[in-house]
């Protein structure tokens, strides 16, 4: 059985820990993107999902963080989700992304919604690792509102629901879903409700099991998780310890039966 490891991490935007989004110049930014991308290869992950990543934002130094980090971090496949799009002088072009080591063999990126700044949404895509086809799906979820947190995770439900019926056959096991999905695992809210309905198609086991993840110099939330499914054996997560960004990336390796 291979092992895979994956990395979930809201980067958000490159600015590190500046409390403001656009305050940091493209040099800082470039900066803080190599600090990321030399932690990813000295995590070594085969799959890397991303949140708050750029395409061409004026506010995040108007270049492409995900080929950055794909470059600089030795990747060899990556896919971008945009979320949000805005010509004109304060362009934006921004989302959630995938990197991996092995192929990507499809993707399909839905957005919760049609805003211009702050929509949110998730990225699904087929990696072929180990000649296994494993699908992901990297989610970010509104930040305020749980009553929009519980539509969103309805509207990825249904989604799920279309995948598994058309697509199931092909995995080497259910979606692994993960992401940013701005609660805690309160029964009340959208992880727990998430981690119920996923229980449809087997015993998925929820990551990390202790530590925080927001924000990240004194982290008193856990906001970032991944959902394992059955057939993802012998799991082991980690928060690592990181200051280049306002959240701390997840790291969970398992084998694939």
């Amino acid at each position: 059985m291979p092992r895979v490891r994956i990395v979930t991490y809201n980067i958000a935007h490159g600015r590190g820990l500046a409390p403001i989004q656009g305050m940091s110049s493209r040099r800082r930014i470039r900066i803080t993107l190599l600090k990321i991308a030399k932690l990813l290869t000295e995590l070594n992950p085969d799959i890397v999902a991303l949140q708050e990543i750029d395409e061409n934002s004026r506010w995040a130094g108007n270049f492409d963080h995900l080929e950055f980090l794909r470059e600089f971090g030795g990747f060899e496949h990556s896919v971008f989700g945009i979320n949000n799009r805005r010509a004109g002088l304060l362009n934006l072009s921004y989302g959630n992304a995938i990197l991996s080591r092995h192929p990507i063999t499809e993707w399909e990126n839905i957005a919760f919604g049609q805003s211009q700044v702050g929509e949110k949404g998730f990225l699904f895509a087929e990696i072929n690792v180990h000649e296994r086809r494993i699908p992901v799906a990297n989610m970010h979820l509104h930040y305020r509102s749980r009553i929009h947190r519980f539509a969103q995770v309805d509207r990825f439900l249904a989604y799920l629901r279309d995948k598994q019926r058309d697509r199931h056959h092909h995995w080497a096991v259910p979606p692994i879903v993960c992401g940013d999905l701005n609660n805690t695992h309160h029964a009340s809210d959208a992880t727990a409700t998430l981690l119920s309905h996923l229980h449809d198609y087997g015993d998925y086991t929820l990551h990390p099991r202790e530590g925080f993840t927001f924000p990240s110099p004194l982290p008193g939330r856990t906001l970032d998780f991944v959902f394992l499914p059955p057939g993802a054996k012998h799991a082991e997560s980690t928060i690592v310890r990181s200051y280049l960004s306002d959240h701390r990336p997840v790291v969970v390796d398992f084998d694939v039966k």
